[in-house]
């Protein structure tokens, strides 16, 4: 059963069920907290996110009272209603009654809190099955996250049943996106926010595929690692693959004159780069790099660092100083995913045991460091005993989307928490559903979380038009 509680910017409360209105006795009470799914118990939320629908499995009836700064502002007792309210806090104190708990059970109040950092209004991700090496369908999605509506951005359809991945937008804007589709006639797909272009990257430049991408935020620069990825399959223990490269590089493409930069320091053999993210200004460029080992058998002694090196925007030329800002080797630890907040102070990334790609390996966590002294900073709240993997800032840098398996330890679902202006994580809570349960029956893995101002548009009949 599901009590559905909607989170308003008013200061207002009302029910909009056609309930009872409390009258149900409860025969006990007990000093545990709901076991409610979703877990909002102490999150922080946006004060424009979609309703956060949660169910207490194995009952028939629930109860919720909402009360804000101690006042009782509501009582529902149904089997399926609505509830709106808004407040900076909201104490909930749940009731059930099922088979298990027949004279009904009043568990511990808990609440949480409705922070005024509103959150972007969209967000897009891949939906794909944890597969391995073959896939039926998939497809890049956008969500409205202050309601449940969600949409099909691109999907394999268009380019005869390929693959359709990594996604990026400029400056979190609807009308400036690009990603890449494979297979026969394939390439990167372009958007300017009326029209789309397909590039073949391996025609510019060093002739090399692009894989992962970051555009800069004001458009006109696009970095790419171009990476050769492989994946082998281990048993006997709890990881069942590790996916790995056995060479990548760097290259920036210029949207302006069409042609590709390349720097020789990160074309070699000697070190493999990958991941690459711009600071907000476009000034830097940020990215992983290791030394090459022999994989898959030496896997286990890749360890990725996080460097920096200057860039001219106005000359399309990196600097010659590199700097180190996460060293694996004295960390421990390798990286993944680096991203720098809007405002320039934190880095946040993945990071793993080894290797470059966190989403097998359960003990992979969210780590952040602040930029100005290269400060680690306490981010435990965001992590759990299984995977967190690529993530994403809103544009605020007040929220963060996280990839985490935490639910089951295989599939990758989005939770999302906030981050104050001191860099203190909050408790992620999962993306909300109209139904509580689509979180378990969607055997589907969210991937590249992006964050967006607004509903991307693109022109259906002419993205078709490019595969033909």
């Amino acid at each position: 059963m599901h009590i559905f509680n909607r989170i308003l910017p008013v200061a207002a409360v009302a029910a909009l069920c056609a309930c009872s209105s409390g009258t149900a006795t409860v025969g006990e009470k007990s000093d545990s907290l709901p076991p409610i799914f979703p877990d909002y118990v102490g999150v922080t939320v946006p004060c424009n996110i979609a309703p956060l629908n949660f169910e207490v499995r194995g009952t028939d009836l629930i109860r919720a009272e909402f009360a804000v700064k101690g006042r009782n502002m509501l009582t529902v007792e149904c089997r399926d209603g609505v509830a709106a309210a808004a407040a900076d806090s909201v104490q909930v104190r749940v009731s059930a009654w099922g088979p298990a708990q027949p004279e009904g059970v009043e568990y511990k109040p808990f609440s949480f809190y409705v922070s005024p950092d509103s959150i972007d209004g969209w967000a897009a991700y891949r939906l794909i099955e944890p597969s391995y090496e073959g896939w039926m369908q998939m497809g890049i999605y956008q969500r409205d996250l202050s309601t449940f509506e969600e949409k099909v951005l691109v999907d394999n359809s268009v380019n005869n049943m390929g693959c359709v991945n990594c996604h990026t937008f400029a400056d979190y804007s609807p009308e400036r996106m690009l990603f890449h589709a494979r297979g026969k006639g394939g390439g990167t797909v372009f958007f300017d926010g009326k029209h789309v272009e397909k590039v073949d990257l391996t025609k510019i430049g060093p002739s090399k595929y692009g894989v992962y991408p970051m555009w800069s935020r004001d458009g006109r620069y696009v970095v790419f690692s171009s990476n050769n990825t492989h994946q082998s399959f281990f048993g006997g223990h709890g990881q069942p693959l590790e996916v790995y490269d056995q060479g990548s590089d760097l290259m920036i493409y210029d949207t302006q004159s069409g042609k590709m930069i390349v720097d020789e320091r990160f074309q070699s053999e000697d070190r493999w780069e990958t991941f690459p993210a711009w600071t907000p200004d476009g000034r830097w460029l940020v990215f992983c790099s290791a030394e090459p080992h022999s994989m898959p058998l030496e896997r286990e002694k890749v360890h990725y660092d996080i460097l920096r090196v200057g860039f001219d925007p106005d000359t399309g030329l990196l600097g010659e100083r590199v700097d180190t800002l996460y060293d694996a080797r004295r960390e421990g630890g390798s990286a993944s995913f680096p991203r720098i907040s809007p405002d320039g102070r934190f880095l946040m990334f993945a990071e793993a045991d080894y290797g470059t790609f966190p989403v097998w390996h359960d003990e992979a966590d969210m780590a952040m460091l602040r930029l100005e002294d290269g400060e680690r900073m306490d981010v435990s709240a965001l992590n759990s005993d299984r995977s967190e993997s690529c993530h994403e800032w809103s544009s605020s840098g007040r929220w963060v989307l996280i990839g985490s398996r935490r639910l089951d330890g295989r599939y990758t679902r989005l939770f999302i928490a906030h981050v104050a202006e001191d860099g203190t994580c909050g408790k992620p809570f999962l993306l909300p559903q109209q139904n509580p349960e689509h979180n378990t029956w969607r055997l589907k893995s969210y991937n590249t979380p992006q964050f967006i101002r607004g509903e991307v548009r693109l022109p259906e009949k002419e993205l078709k038009n490019l595969f033909k």
